[in-house]
């Protein structure tokens, strides 16, 4: 069987992870109601450290969130298991998914979520995202431009 184009390839892979989103964001709409970041659930939690500012954005570590994004990049590196061969092109696609997955995901918690909707979707109702640019968290421009590289680089044809 052969490979599809580069660019049909792309679009595929986007739109699983999408729709893997999707399904994710509904199941921490059922966990977390209205109340998000896991600010209801009966977890430990970690306010202030300066680690968390560094790679967190500030937001607090909980025992939910502890679990749940090692779940979801183990759920991405599933195939190496499963007998694909790794490497650095495709490792550098599994990252991108996570991080595609990771923003998708967060935006449809407050798309989706009854509790909120996109007229919710602000720096002064979402105080768990801290830094916001252009009308979004500043993760998600961030973590876009890291995947948005990262998908190109897997998906270049090599010469």
């Amino acid at each position: 069987m052969s490979k599809p184009h580069p660019i049909r390839a792309f679009f595929l892979t986007f739109m699983w992870v999408a729709l893997l989103a999707i399904f994710f964001s509904e199941v921490e709409i059922q966990i977390e109601g209205a109340a998000g970041w896991g600010a209801n659930l009966p977890t430990w939690r970690i306010e202030k450290h300066w680690l968390l500012d560094l790679f967190w954005g500030g937001r607090a570590m909980t025992g939910y969130h502890a679990w749940v994004f090692p779940f979801i990049a183990m759920f991405f590196h599933f195939p190496f298991f499963f007998g694909e061969a790794w490497t650095l092109k495709l490792q550098a696609r599994v990252i991108s998914c996570v991080i595609e997955f990771w923003i998708v995901e967060d935006f449809l918690w407050f798309a989706l979520n009854p509790a909120f909707g996109l007229e919710r979707f602000n720096p002064e109702i979402v105080k768990w995202h801290h830094h916001w640019m252009w009308g979004t968290p500043v993760d998600y421009w961030i973590g876009g431009l890291i995947a948005a590289l990262l998908f190109y680089y897997s998906f270049r044809p090599q010469k």
